[in-house]
């Protein structure tokens, strides 16, 4: 019987991803927080203060959980709200000096073990990856808004 190919790029892209997801949660464990918690403070501590709802966007959790894990680390004094001037509406997060210290010391590690995860592609391969994963997400999520 021929293979599905799609169904199989499918299954191969699922596996990989659970493959290196598992050396980001045994990274991020490791310095005692989730994987969301990690993904809070990482993005705040690369794109600096965010809306709540921009930092959810980016790091992709449902708005319940980013709400849960926002509780989280402003209970450990690792990250604080504010008002948003502009907009009554919205709440900005950015990290504490505690916060900024904490993801400066654990996020170095973390990129490496991020970078042996994926070290089975040569550099070149990686980007190539790097493209091809990207034109294929951006294509479903074309397909997806043309079929609602």
């Amino acid at each position: 019987m021929p293979r599905d190919v799609p169904l199989h790029l499918w299954v191969v892209l699922a596996r990989a991803f659970d493959a290196v997801e598992r050396h980001s949660r045994a990274s991020i464990t490791r310095f005692g927080l989730g994987t969301t918690e990690f993904g809070v403070l990482e993005v705040l501590y690369h794109k600096g203060e965010l809306p709540v709802c921009e930092v959810q966007r980016r790091i992709l959790v449902e708005s319940s959980s980013t709400t849960y894990v926002v509780d989280k680390l402003v209970k450990r004094g690792l990250v604080r709200r504010r008002p948003d001037e502009t907009d009554r509406r919205s709440v900005r997060l950015d990290l504490t000096p505690a916060g900024r210290r904490l993801i400066q010391r654990i996020f170095p590690p973390h990129a490496q073990a991020m970078r042996r995860a994926v070290a089975a592609l040569p550099p070149r391969e990686q980007a190539q990856a790097i493209r091809l994963l990207r034109e294929l997400g951006l294509g479903a999520a074309r397909r997806l808004k043309e079929e609602i």
